[in-house]
């Protein structure tokens, strides 16, 4: 049987990147988070169907995540990310994208939209990191974990505000997925303790983030145990050009929890002149 988190493999400056390229359209890219044994499509599973049938979608596996190669002795950073990021665009050849970023994957759409303003053109936001917060209990358990079932499953419980969206079967798949070979190795040299040093190595400086003039949508779950809902308020705050939905009954999850409402959010930001 075929791993669907495996698609194409394209060369992005000295390694390649694995993504998914579905759909026609116009482009948006969709960035995935930072949790354990996390892919492009794990993350974005649920949305890219239903996105795909009106615009081409775009999720790779960020280097040191999923099925993209994980270089020798790479250390991971974000300038790293957002340059594989402009190199996938340019293998493409696309000039400009719309951007979804989910958790880590805001704040590297964050850091995007400020180095290269001139490659993007809406953003969506969701349980984003960016911006300096304290490190929640939640979080902390997400860098730190260590490989087991029953680790895996106090994450999913962390990660979802619907506790029956955590079954057995699901923190087994993820689990299988995070002791895949490498996977656990370059996770966990990513975030390592003092775990606050992660949350400033995402965070961009705040005057910056109020010179983005694209038009951003923010989404964030009341009940997010991960990524505080105040950042979402100060990211709505600070982006002079943008909107804020905050989802009840909703932890880390936007995108799985309430997913057709999410899917739909996105289609009608994205479809609007």
């Amino acid at each position: 049987m075929s791993n669907p988190e495996i698609a194409k493999k394209i060369k992005t400056g000295s390694f390649n990147t694995n993504y998914h390229d579905i759909g026609e359209g116009e482009p948006i890219m969709f960035i995935h988070g930072s949790g354990p044994g996390v892919s492009a499509f794990a993350n974005w599973r649920l949305c890219m169907p239903s996105i795909s049938e009106k615009f081409r979608v775009i999720a790779p596996d960020m280097v040191g995540f999923g099925y993209s190669d994980r270089p020798k002795n790479m250390v991971y950073s974000m300038d790293i990310w957002v340059q594989q990021t402009i190199d996938l665009m340019d293998a493409l050849e696309i000039e400009r994208i719309n951007l979804v970023g989910n958790s880590f994957g805001g704040a590297l759409a964050l850091s995007l939209s400020i180095k290269y303003p001139e490659r993007f053109n809406k953003i969506v936001l969701m349980g984003a990191a960016g911006v300096d917060f304290d490190l929640t209990y939640g979080l902390d358990k997400v860098w730190g974990y260590t490989p087991s079932i029953e680790n895996m499953k106090e994450l999913l419980d962390i990660f979802a505000y619907n506790r029956e969206l955590v079954s057995d079967d699901l923190a087994k798949l993820r689990y299988e997925a995070s002791v895949r070979p490498g996977f656990q190795e370059s996770f966990s040299s990513m975030f390592p303790t003092p775990r606050q040093n992660g949350i400033d190595l995402l965070s961009s400086d705040e005057n910056d983030i109020k010179n983005i003039k694209h038009d951003t949508l923010i989404v964030h779950g009341r009940e997010d145990k991960v990524i505080p809902l105040q950042n979402s308020i100060k990211l709505n705050q600070l982006i002079k050009k943008s909107q804020l939905h905050i989802f009840g009954e909703c932890g880390h999850w936007t995108q799985i929890e309430h997913n057709k409402r999410f899917n739909k959010l996105l289609v009608d930001f994205f479809s609007e002149e």
